[in-house]
């Protein structure tokens, strides 16, 4: 089809047909919003192509800001032209020219040093844009090359040094394994342990001014053009969204770049093979630090001989990389496209990616890579003045709350500790005294966490019971008060743990610790095994792995593979990184179990505000977007007023469904057939009289509604109780006269396969005429298939969502984040407070998201039934989505309600005969 471009307010959208009216206003309001630099939360209902009106919508935006820049920096080069104000402004909006303001001028300075200050402003401002020009024509010079030359001439092959290193490695393996390695002979091993041993640390302010890249990566660094970082939860969605950039008109003219994690886009099967994305990314490291060291000069022979047990990646050459990431700039690809072209370039396309970002138009990757800040720092991602869209935003607050909250528990302690404790006894002789001093720190605070716990570190900990059980909240303060870490070297304890956590990070003695326990077995103390044997086992385990490759049996991807456990103390480090939190801003949780092997120490981050606020702070423009985003509230309060962001900057745009109004159906009913109020509270919602109304519901609803019927209920637990009760009254039988019945399993890799009998049956019931018309599906809110499931047409032709999902408000998490909120947030007259709000609002946001797994398409249909009165108050129907709420109808008794989904469906599946 022909691509469209509407004039909208002035302004031209190519969009790939005739967009609905919906659509057009939603481009509209997003221009203004990229435009005016604002805070945006778009909400638009599945099925209303919500992700090429995002597409179409920014990079309109973007196709008119480069313009408008151009234009002004050919005004200002031009000769004999000097830059008016609106020019000087457009061309500082850019992220490539910001600088920091320069300080106010003092009143009454004299107008020769006013105008000379000025004309030097003009003058780096033109030096700044013809610097920029250059690489500009540099970039696309480069391009043009690669553009005339298709054949993408990547050479296959390592360097003679590189092949040599490898094959000594190999036969190193075999000899070892053919010949056995006795006690004796440890000692010859020595000079392979070097890369286990720390190197001299140094802090922050010692390496200020040093270089941290090599010579190398520094030639690669670009300045970053304006871009829009588009983010959403899985790779399977971002893999939508290239498509959905492929098929609009801007699929050919746009530089854009996938990134993914190690897991996703390595090609180095030996990495890929360790399993644990943390032990990826070390190994990831390590063979880039083997390589620079392996370039460097001035290292004396026996060094060099040391370090011959360290490989490199052969995939990591800068040569090869940056033609992979001009083949990337000059072509949209998806991520398995990245993939099969790093396999052929023999380049790696985790780095390769990374190298586009500077050039990139539109940067698409999943959440915690963009929310993370360590991570962002680490892809290269610079927010300065650049936009981000977030798709799939609707559970925004709890994926911050979640990726910088962290657990450790009792064995995981008592493991670093022993296995640190082993590696500084065998290198206390090779290591410098600062790490000495910050290793004894690391193994002082693992002792007195263990004693926070109720344990002693010397003992056992799955063997260590405790008389005392149950969970005990502190502030992080407090928790530190108790752990007694301010006696370390009359240090303050923020101090401290900032310095260690700093120390962990800079000094990967993680990573360090975990060859360590792969070459030697550091294992915790057991008296039935010599210290000589465990050595001997785990080193001679560790060159089989080197040796051993994937085998043809080797299971597949999702199907039970066993992990390797990463190292305990990268667990810890994360705790370290929690603890620097400011006190108010989070809490620890002490989860005492009956040992302490099973007890553990949580971080809950209470205000996830403060880790959003620098990309607020750092962006021109923020658009927040997602297909069910009520209640609205929520991301105004907890996340952009918390963060600095005045309410003059926020925008919210909601827009209603493409569907004819009478294509859905909504009802709240209030009783059930036998009159029976139906109020599913945790108190009443086991009573049987409830359960067997429920069922008798739903054996009227089978009985008209053709197709598939999909049940929401509150939990698992509630679902397994109402099958084994509707299965002993009999109920069960009634229902499978009409549907076949099927059981959301708790199991993710049992999902697919239910799913597709789920649809096997409806489609063959569709096609004959017996008694059997079609389905039902017994979901869980919250669970696998209220989220990201598609239940369309015959699918999903009833949705039924059974009480109201609450959380659990007994929980110490939750009871502690009301508590935060209502001391944080301001409580309007004649509201509730923002404890009581925030309990209303998850359980909203969660059924939301499970109605609107139907209405996928402008002609699909459906009834969505509300078994509570509960949702016929205000304050609830205020919340539900718009296109729902402004067509519900609360039917106070189960008769009119039920006569209302016979006529809806009737009239929807046989048009002809009414």
């Amino acid at each position: 089809m022909a691509d469209e471009n509407q004039e909208i307010g002035g302004i031209h959208f190519p969009f790939p047909f005739p967009p609905y009216p919906i659509q057009k206003d939603f481009m509209a309001e997003l221009y203004k919003v990229l435009e005016g630099g604002k805070i945006g939360i778009f909400e638009s209902p599945t099925g209303t192509g919500k992700s090429l009106s995002l597409i179409c919508g920014a990079l309109s935006w973007l196709r008119d800001f480069e313009q408008k820049k151009l234009q002004a920096e050919a005004c200002l080069l031009a000769p004999g032209s000097g830059p008016t104000s609106s020019e000087k402004n457009s061309l500082l909006t850019s992220s490539s020219c910001q600088e920091p303001s320069d300080p106010p001028r003092p009143a009454g300075e004299p107008d020769w040093v006013t105008e000379f200050v000025q004309k030097k402003e003009e003058r780096d401002l033109v030096e700044r844009l013809r610097e920029e020009q250059v690489r500009r024509r540099k970039r696309e010079e480069r391009l043009k090359e690669v553009c005339q030359d298709r054949r993408l001439k990547f050479a296959a092959k390592r360097t003679k040094h590189e092949e040599e290193e490898t094959e000594a490695l190999l036969r190193l393996s075999r000899e070892m394994l053919d010949a056995g390695t006795g006690p004796e002979q440890l000692e010859q091993l020595e000079c392979g342990e070097e890369h286990l041993v720390l190197a001299e640390y140094e802090s922050d302010e010692e390496r200020r001014g040093s270089s941290r890249v090599g010579e190398a990566e520094d030639d690669l660094e670009e300045e970053h053009i304006t871009k829009i970082y588009y983010c959403s939860r899985t790779h399977s969605q971002l893999a939508q969204f290239v498509r959905e950039v492929l098929k609009s008109p801007f699929g050919k003219e746009t530089r854009l770049v996938s990134l993914g994690s190690r897991q996703t886009l390595c090609v180095n099967e030996d990495v890929k093979n360790l399993g644990s994305v943390q032990l990826m990314n070390d190994r990831c490291v390590d063979m880039q630090r083997s390589k620079r060291e392996k370039n460097g000069t001035g290292e004396d022979k026996a060094k060099r001989k040391r370090q011959k047990i360290q490989t490199s990646c052969p995939f990591y050459n800068h040569e090869q990389m940056e033609l992979l990431r001009d083949e990337i700039l000059l072509e949209v690809k998806d991520m398995e496209q990245l993939v099969a072209l790093g396999k052929e370039a023999r380049a790696c396309p985790y780095y390769g990616s990374r190298f586009a970002i500077p050039a990139a138009q539109l940067v698409v990757l999943p959440y915690p890579m963009l929310l993370h800040a360590a991570t962002r720092q680490a892809a290269g991602i610079r927010l300065q003045g650049q936009v981000v869209i977030i798709d799939e935003a609707h559970n925004l607050i709890d994926t911050i709350t979640n990726i910088h909250s962290t657990e450790v528990n009792g064995s995981q302690l008592c493991q670093a500790h022993s296995q640190l404790l082993q590696y500084m006894e065998r290198y206390r002789k090779r290591l410098k005294a600062k790490n000495l001093m910050y290793i004894k720190q690391i193994l002082y605070l693992l002792e007195k966490f263990v004693a926070v716990l109720g344990g002693n570190i010397k003992q056992n900990p799955s063997t260590q019971s405790l008389s005392q059980t149950g969970s005990e909240l502190k502030s992080i303060n407090d928790f530190l008060f108790q752990s007694q870490v301010d006696n370390i070297n009359l240090f303050k304890w923020p101090v401290v743990v900032l310095q260690v956590q700093r120390y962990l990070e800079k000094s990967m003695l993680s990573r360090k610790l975990f060859g360590f326990t792969e070459c030697f077995g550091a294992v915790l103390p057991s008296p039935s095994d010599s210290q000589e044997n465990r050595g001997l086992a785990g080193f001679q385990q560790f060159l089989k792995s080197l040796q051993s490759g994937p085998t043809e049996d080797s299971p597949e991807e999702g199907q039970g593979v066993a992990l390797r456990p990463a190292s305990p103390l990268m667990h810890i480090e994360a705790f370290l990184a929690a603890l620097t939190t400011a006190n108010q801003d989070g809490r620890v949780i002490v989860n005492r179990q009956g040992s302490v092997g099973q007890s553990s120490l949580k971080f809950l981050l209470l205000n996830p505000a403060v880790h959003f606020a620098q990309v607020m702070k750092e962006c021109r423009a923020v658009v927040i977007a997602g297909g069910t985003m009520q209640p609205m509230s929520d991301f105004r309060e907890q996340l952009l007023a918390c963060s600095g962001v005045e309410a003059g900057r926020v925008v919210e745009f909601s827009c209603g469904h493409v569907i004819p109004p009478d294509n859905i159906l909504p009802l709240i009913i209030c009783s059930g057939p036998s009159n029976q109020q139906l109020e599913f509270t945790y108190q009443r919602r086991e009573l049987p009289q409830m359960m067997e109304e429920t069922g008798r519901i739903l054996c009227n609803l089978c009985n008209v509604v053709p197709g598939g019927v999909v049940c929401f209920l509150p939990s698992y637990e509630y679902l397994r109780q109402v099958h084994a009760h509707w299965d002993k009254t009999g109920l069960l039988t009634r229902l499978s006269v009409r549907k076949k019945i099927f059981q959301e399993p708790k199991r993710a890799s049992q999902v697919e396969q239910v799913l597709m009998a789920y649809s096997k049956c409806i489609m063959s019931c569709s096609h004959s005429e017996g008694h059997l018309t079609g389905a039902l599906l017994l979901s869980v809110v919250g669970g696998k298939m209220s989220e990201g499931i598609n239940f369309s047409d015959d699918l999903g032709r009833c949705v039924v969502m059974v009480g109201m999902p609450y959380p659990n408000i007994k929980s110490p998490e939750l009871q502690e984040k009301m508590a935060y909120l209502n001391q944080t947030l301001p409580r309007p007259q004649g509201q509730p407070p923002p404890g009581t709000v925030l309990i209303e609002n998850l359980c909203m946001k969660a059924i939301n998201q499970s109605i609107g797994r139907a209405i996928r398409h402008q002609r699909d249909f459906a009834s969505i039934v509300l078994l509570d009165h509960r949702y016929a108050r205000p304050s609830i129907l205020a919340k539900l989505p718009a296109w729902i709420r402004d067509r519900v109808e609360v039917k106070a008794t189960f008769g009119p309600a039920f006569a209302a989904v016979r006529k809806f469906h009737r009239e929807k599946s046989h048009p002809n005969l009414v």
